[in-house]
Order: C-alpha cells, then structure tokens, then sequence
C-alpha cells in the first residue's frame, strides 16, 4: 500500500531567497547534485516497547545528531535493497521491509555545489543481529541505541525524520 509522503515546512525557492533584483545570485551558479538515499525504521516487536533503532552521528559542526540509519544505494540496488542493508550495516539489525512510509527531500550546500537529496523510508521488522557501529564501513556512525517507539519523536534530530516516525507509528497496527 502506498503512503503519503509526510509534508515538509514550505520552503522559499532558492531564487527568492537570493535578495533582491539586481544583486548578485551566486547560489544559481553553483553545479546542482543529485542524491538518493534509502534507510528508515528497523522496529523489535518482540519487546514490549517496540523499540527502534537509530544511530548518532556528528554533523560538519561536531554536533550530535540522532537519526534514521540510511545510505546511498550501491551498484544495482533498488531502495528497498539499500534500506534494509544500510540498516543492518550502520545499527547491525537485521530487517524485513513491512511497508513504505514515503519519502523526504531537502537541499544543501556542500563544498562549492547544491546538494537535492532524497531519502526513501521503510518500516522494517527486525529479524536478528545484535545492536552495534562496528560494521559501518563509512563509519559515519558514532553510536547506536534502541528508542521505544513512544518516545522516538523527542530522540531524533530532524522534523522530517520525526514525521516519518509520527507515520510509522500510525500504519504499525496493521502489521502487528
């Protein structure tokens, strides 16, 4: 069954946001990157809690931010391929992709170019491994913990990320 995809804060299009007519509009002359990233939320029905699994990692700032795990697709994965192996490499888990729960998209700045990233979200099950960083081979990871599902809104770092969860939360019933 699809999903919606969760809505995001209105953003101001890049051109308006560059000042006034006439002033120089230097972010249009930067190169424009694509991005596609699959991850989502790796759940344990078999605790009580349903606690999910998510990772720390530390932003160009040096700042601890909790997230959703998620990755680049490699060679010919689809997204849900990626998903379910970018989780178990950067938490450990090991999961089934129960449903889609959308995707978000968002822009950045990067060493001289934009950055239009998408992020495809699954709910996963888990379905065996053990909680750990030591199998991230970018090792972009700094930590891992399992959250319950009640309280994973107040742990993640990212709006959008938290409104996947709101989501997750909501379409769980049908698969328990």
């Amino acid at each position: 069954m699809d999903r919606p995809v969760p809505s995001a804060p209105k953003r101001t299009p890049l051109t308006v946001s560059m000042g006034a007519p006439g002033m120089p509009a230097v972010h249009h002359q930067l190169p424009t990157v694509e991005e596609v990233s699959a991850g989502g939320i790796v759940i344990d029905t078999a605790r009580e809690t349903l606690d999910v699994a998510i990772i720390a990692r530390l932003n160009r700032g040096g700042r601890l931010e909790w997230c959703l795990p998620k990755g680049h697709p490699e060679n010919k994965e689809n997204s849900e391929e990626a998903a379910v192996r970018e989780i178990e490499e950067e938490t450990g888990i090991q999961g089934r992709i129960l449903t889609a729960l959308g995707s978000i998209d968002y822009w950045f700045t990067v060493s001289g170019h934009r950055v239009h990233k998408t992020v495809h979200h699954f709910l996963l099950v888990a379905t065996g491994g053990y909680l750990t960083i030591e199998n991230d081979p970018d090792h972009e990871a700094v930590d891992v913990a399992w959250v319950p599902l009640s309280e994973l809104g107040r742990r993640l770092s990212f709006p959008n990320e938290r409104r996947i969860a709101d989501l997750a939360r909501e379409v769980l019933p049908e698969y328990l």
